[in-house]
């Protein structure tokens, strides 16, 4: 029956089959992958698009203390941890020659509590100890055996890998106080392998965790630790000369000859004894073997014994003490171009099943297995490395000429494989060191393309770094991704990783760096009218801001242009307070309310008087508990400095002093009463409208209607200071106007008490000669030549009798 006329018959009509595409439609492309999780208090959002979202974590999401992990669980990841079997036949287990009393003695000091460094030069067997040791005292802890790597890690890093080996905390990293808190409860035997610092770094992490006992293997060259740190130390020697004979005929699995045995003993003075290289002389053995065996004469009806040997020669002494580039000859194509990536990785190997898209041959895989079986491979916590020397050897024989151009095909695979939905993050952290050493390669540039493949690859490997919580890593791809960007002149992703550096700064506590790195970002994204990316910027940079205790970013236009301070060149009075982001006061203008270090303030007080025009309210940004206060405290003391600017005015109208002189008059001993009196300006002086001195001294000038009482500092109606009131020290005005006559000291003043500052006491004597008129406001400084004096907060203006109050 045709599926097409099932049902009701009218079934419609399939699209053609397209034979370059699958026969189901083409999904869109798969949305970005974000993570969240909890760094400290903080809610952190991997977006891999725009940047990570940093936030302060809401109550109902900080976690709770983690739970420890139970004996199934702590096995499981135990057995996760160890690197992969290689494909093809298994390699026989070799013993543990002569290393019966390092083992017990490792044993016992474990047992009793003791910390133990381990030192034995390269190939020496360190880790085939480790794992005999860490057999033993599997139950000797309440938290059992955790196995770490000391490789390219730090102890803060070595410190987070031993909280997620016993606790179950989940997309979960805490900060460091709460590190401290939960490592230093855990009791367990702790092996730490490839350590690579010494000295006080080693302390650091022997303290952070009192309940463990620490067994840690160095080579001799790692700084040894410091002297309080009450490590035992046990050197680990090569093996004798009877022990490595045995663990050759082990490794070649049959008796040697006598010319092997002599050849034997030759590489074992050379070596000094060391493990590995009886290993490898074992490979180069059973290669000689294989290779005497002429393939050509054997067939279906060749009986054994007419076998044909090939005379093949033992190699000489140099070849057993660098033997990798003999081993290589020997191996397949598969093999040796493996190694090519390894050397081109800084002796990182790829996992096996990366090897058949890297190498172009499905049985790829089983290239591992022939470089463990040859002692070419040496484990590093889940993943291989290789051997000690090997990689200096096969430079020599050629095998990183083309090392940029395998980098570069590693770098375009793991670009690929990182971003794929299905790989996880914990996938992408194993993998971690080879695709850090692939961005190595590929970061100075030297070849055209590799900058912008090293940026491909940083953006794709960088978030899962983040997502699981290799932070270390994520550093280090963020920083050489930043760097291949800077050449490649990709502005864009630039500040995607300035952006991502300052947030990991900002969740490790750094903040100058974070204040750094995230304003580089938005200047670059604002440049570019990235306004989701510089959004994101602004929102991490406030929060840096407010974890500081300074001032939050000032606010902007949807332009990006900072909002101006409010300016005015009104008086006001009373003076406004002024919340600021660094303190409390008005700024130094004219009454007005001034931005003071590029922060916005706000008018807590609106100014009073009906003439001045109010000024612009400005946002307060921020919530900065100090700021509360700093108002609080100016709110008090504009209260105070009011109420004694108003005893001090109230005092000067109710009792006026009979013998003060003010502006614009002389002083008259002729007159007969007691002291001087002060005669108002003469027509001939400055003062009046024609501008010439007057001869009778007596004779007053016309009264102007409208006109302030207060000669010293003359207002306008709007509360601008006039350009026609006398100047201080009975300097005339040269405005043209005719002065404001004073009828008596108690004239209480028309208009709203100023801001300036009291008018000084004027001089006796007259100047002869005034200054031209000008058009240009006065200096605020009341100095010579100025018609009013610069405004002081909260001052009012002075009495018609002169007094100034003193605050």
């Amino acid at each position: 029956m045709d599926n097409d006329s099932f049902g009701d018959g009218a079934g419609q009509a399939r699209p053609p089959r397209d034979t370059g595409a699958p026969d189901f439609k083409k999904s869109a492309k798969a949305p970005a992958r974000t993570v969240q999780l909890v760094a400290g208090d903080f809610l952190l959002t991997v977006n891999p698009v725009d940047g990570s979202e940093i936030e302060p974590c809401p109550p109902g999401q900080l976690p709770t203390r983690p739970g420890r992990h139970s004996e199934a669980d702590r096995s499981e990841r135990q057995r996760a941890a160890q690197p992969p079997v290689p494909a093809g036949p298994p390699a026989p287990r070799l013993p543990l020659l002569e290393r019966g009393d390092e083992r017990e003695r490792l044993v016992r000091l474990l047992s009793h509590g003791r910390s133990v460094r381990l030192t034995g030069p390269a190939g020496s067997g360190r880790s085939a100890l480790l794992d005999i040791v860490a057999e033993n005292c599997a139950n000797l802890a309440p938290d059992g055996v955790v196995r770490l790597s000391g490789h390219n890690r730090t102890p803060t890093e070595l410190l987070h890998e031993l909280f997620a080996a016993v606790h179950s905390a989940p997309l979960y990293r805490p900060d460091r106080a709460a590190l401290l808190e939960h490592v230093k409860d855990i009791g367990a035997i702790v092996v730490l392998d490839d350590l690579e610092f010494g000295g006080a770094a080693l302390g650091e992490l022997l303290d952070a965790a009192p309940e463990c006992a620490f067994l840690v293997a160095a080579t001799p060259d790692v700084a040894a630790p410091a002297a309080d740190s009450h490590l035992e130390e046990v050197f680990l020697a090569g093996l004798g000369r009877s022990a490595s004979l045995e663990l050759l005929q082990r490794t070649v699995e049959r008796p040697l000859t006598e010319d092997e045995s002599n050849w034997a003993g030759d590489l074992w003075f050379e070596s000094e004894g060391l493990p590995l290289r009886f290993v490898q002389a074992g490979a180069l053995l059973r290669q000689c073997d294989s290779l005497r065996t002429d393939p050509e004469t054997l067939d279906d009806y060749t009986p054994f014994d007419g076998v044909q040997e090939v005379e093949v020669p033992l190699p000489t002494l140099g070849e057993g003490a660098a033997p990798a580039a003999l081993l290589a000859s020997r191996l397949s194509e598969s093999a040796r171009e493996t190694l090519r990536f390894a050397v081109a990785l800084g002796g990182e190997v790829p996992h096996q099943a990366h090897l058949p898209a890297l190498v172009g041959d499905t049985h790829a895989d089983a290239a591992l297995g022939e470089l463990m079986s040859c002692g070419l491979l040496s484990p590093v916590g889940t993943r291989y490395r290789l051997a000690a020397g090997v990689t200096a050897q096969l430079t020599e024989k050629g095998y990183a000429d083309e090392a940029a151009a395998h980098a570069h095909t590693a770098a375009q695979h793991y670009t690929w494989w990182a971003g794929h939905p299905s790989v996880t993050p914990e996938r992408a952290v194993a993998e971690a060191d080879a695709v850090l050493a692939a961005l190595g390669m590929l970061v100075p540039g030297l070849e055209a393309g590799h900058p912008s493949a090293a940026v491909l690859l940083a953006r794709s490997a960088a978030p899962a770094f983040a997502a699981g919580l290799h932070w270390s890593a994520w550093e280090r791809a963020l920083r050489a991704g930043s760097e291949a960007a800077r050449i490649a002149g990709e502005v864009a992703e630039e500040a995607y990783f300035h952006h991502e550096l300052g947030v990991l700064a900002l969740c490790t506590g750094n903040l100058d760096r974070a204040r750094a790195e995230l304003e580089t970002s938005i200047g670059m994204r604002g440049a570019l009218s990235d306004k989701r990316g510089t959004v994101a910027g602004r929102r991490a940079l406030a929060l840096v801001e407010d974890r500081s205790g300074g001032p939050v970013v000032a606010a902007r236009t949807p332009a990006g242009e900072e909002i101006p301070a409010a300016r005015s060149e009104q008086s006001a009075s009373p003076a406004p307070v002024l919340a600021l982001g660094r303190g409390i006061g008005p700024g130094p203008g004219a009454g007005g309310a001034q931005k003071e270090d590029g922060e916005a303030a706000t008018l807590l007080a609106p100014p009073s008087g009906g003439g001045a025009k109010p000024i612009r309210r400005l946002a307060v940004f921020g919530g900065a508990r100090r700021n509360l206060v700093a108002a609080g405290a100016g709110a008090l003391l504009a209260a105070v400095l009011g109420t004694v600017v108003t005893l001090g005015a109230t005092s000067d109208q109710q009792d006026p002093p009979s013998n003060k002189v003010r502006n614009g008059q002389s002083a008259n001993e002729d007159d007969g009463n007691d002291g001087l009196d002060a005669d108002v300006p003469a027509d001939g002086s400055t003062n009046s409208p024609g501008g010439g001195p007057s001869d009778d001294p007596k004779k007053p000038d016309p009264v102007t209607p409208g006109a302030s009482s207060s000669t010293g500092d003359a207002s306008t109606p709007g509360g601008r200071p006039s350009s026609n009131a006398s100047t201080p020290g009975g300097r005339p005005s040269t405005s043209g106007r005719p002065p404001t006559p004073t009828k008596s000291s108690t004239t209480k003043p028309t208009s709203p008490p100023s801001s300036s500052s009291p008018t000084p006491t004027p001089t006796t004597t007259p100047p002869t000669s005034s200054p031209p008129p000008s058009s240009s406001p006065p200096p605020a400084g009341g100095g010579e030549g100025s018609s009013a004096s610069a405004p002081m907060t909260g001052s009012a203006a002075p009495s018609d009798s002169g007094d100034a109050p003193v605050i």
